[in-house]
């Protein structure tokens, strides 16, 4: 019998936006989970804390090793998340041990603490970061499907932001951003990349030995899995250390510290 599958209240709440397919999610979760250990032949232990939009739970497989059971919400926003992992195959990303996509669920390998975990100071985590992704930029995207306009997304959002929060920051700030997104929007990269679109320091996880495809001794978990620019991972990437950014004595010299970190991995 396995463990019962505890929802998180913020997985629960993204769940129930989706209404009646998540509702039913919830409710069949645990049929799910006994469903996917009789077939991937798994003892389930108890839950692991840190999803946002998953059920994740501890495993054991039929010969002892530890794994990782990853359940998302039936989210269409999410779909791409397997099918990125199981075609990346283990390269700058979790190893893929089992999937079934069309039920959102993913066995994966065991790892170790994430990045932010390490204590490395940010200029390592940045150098670890870089190294890991030049990894799974190397994943072909998914044949015949067209990249999306990230940059006219990211408009809408801050527009919509922007009025909703009632102008958090000043006019000419929203007006930068909004002309930087217009006009790659207009002007898409002369290189793209599959792109992991969240590549932060928490969701870069340490692999517990050396193995081919993690060379950096990490990989990355929770791909959006979408083409686009590859700076947009690095922009993430540097995005994390905020306030301690503002709290260096120095902060422009800090920030041109690790905009060099960056750009001498990927110039």
């Amino acid at each position: 019998m396995s463990a019962r599958a505890e929802v998180p209240d913020v997985v629960r709440a993204r769940a129930e936006l989706l209404g009646e397919p998540g509702q039913a999610w919830i409710a069949g979760l645990d049929a799910l989970v006994d469903e996917l250990a009789g077939r991937w032949r798994l003892t389930v232990l108890g839950p692991l804390s840190g999803g946002t939009a998953a059920v994740v739970l501890r495993c054991r497989d039929a010969d002892g090793r530890d794994a990782v059971l990853k359940l998302a919400v039936p989210d269409p926003e999410l779909a791409d998340q397997v099918d990125t992992l199981v075609r990346a195959a283990g390269r700058g990303y979790a190893r893929v041990l089992a999937a079934d996509a069309d039920r959102f669920a993913v066995l994966l390998e065991a790892l170790g603490p994430s990045l932010d975990r390490s204590g490395l100071p940010p200029e390592d985590q940045l150098g670890i970061l870089c190294e890991t992704l030049a990894e799974a930029w190397a994943v072909p995207p998914a044949a015949g499907r067209p990249p999306p306009d990230k940059a006219g997304q990211l408009h809408d959002l801050v527009s919509r932001l922007w009025r909703d929060l009632d102008e958090p920051c000043p006019r000419s700030v929203r007006d930068r951003a909004l002309g930087c997104a217009e006009r790659r929007s207009a002007d898409p990269p002369a290189r793209s990349v599959l792109v992991h679109g969240d590549a932060a320091a928490p969701n870069c996880l340490r692999v517990p030995e050396p193995r081919p495809g993690a060379g950096s001794g990490y990989v990355f978990v929770d791909p959006d899995g979408f083409v686009g620019d590859p700076a947009y991972d690095l922009g993430v990437a540097l995005r994390d250390w905020t306030p301690q950014l503002l709290a260096a004595r120095d902060a422009a010299a800090t920030m041109r510290r690790r905009l060099a970190c960056v750009s001498e991995r990927h110039s």
